[in-house]
């Protein structure tokens, strides 16, 4: 829990810093989303959480469990976003599927992502949007071997997320 408080303050202590830029950056070819409508951008800062567990040949490596991020736009905090992977902006929903992927700017950072919307609850923003864009990551990535099955670990991660909607 220590770890995950950690990650947190980590997290925003570098938005606070200007350490993380929430400025666009070109979207690659391979998460492009093409005819549809920016509807929401917003920015992420949270932990990607990870477990100790066996893989097949036995070996103990971190496998990623599940976000935990808040969601800001113009400085307010506007939503979460949690395992599923979900994003709730007030009592609006969209849980994703990740369809494609391009690298993060350095082996520390996650992947962006390009998500299709699988499903939708409630009203709200969100009720229309059909895919999600994870781009400018900074941090979020561990990888290699762990010592005790079950154990979690935060790694502080900042995104920005932009929703997106057929014409």
């Amino acid at each position: 829990m220590i770890g995950l408080r950690f990650a947190a303050i980590a997290g925003l202590t570098l938005l606070a810093s200007g350490a993380i830029s929430a400025k666009a950056a070109e979207v690659p070819d391979a998460i492009a989303v093409t005819g549809d409508v920016v509807v929401l951008r917003v920015h992420a800062e949270g932990a990607q959480i990870y477990q100790c567990k066996s893989d097949n040949a036995g070996h103990l490596l971190w496998q990623f469990r599940e976000p935990v991020a808040s969601l800001f736009s113009d400085d307010v905090t506007v939503g979460r976003h949690y395992a599923g992977p979900t994003w709730q902006i007030e009592n609006s929903v969209a849980v994703g599927k990740a369809m494609a992927r391009s690298r993060g700017a350095t082996a520390r950072d996650i992947p962006w992502l390009r998500f299709d919307v699988i499903e939708h609850r409630g009203g709200g923003k969100l009720q229309d949007v059909s895919a999600i864009q994870r781009i400018n990551t900074r941090g979020g990535n561990l990888e290699g071997r762990c010592r005790n099955v079950g154990v979690l670990r935060g790694v502080a991660y900042s995104a920005d997320y932009i929703f997106l909607r057929n014409r």
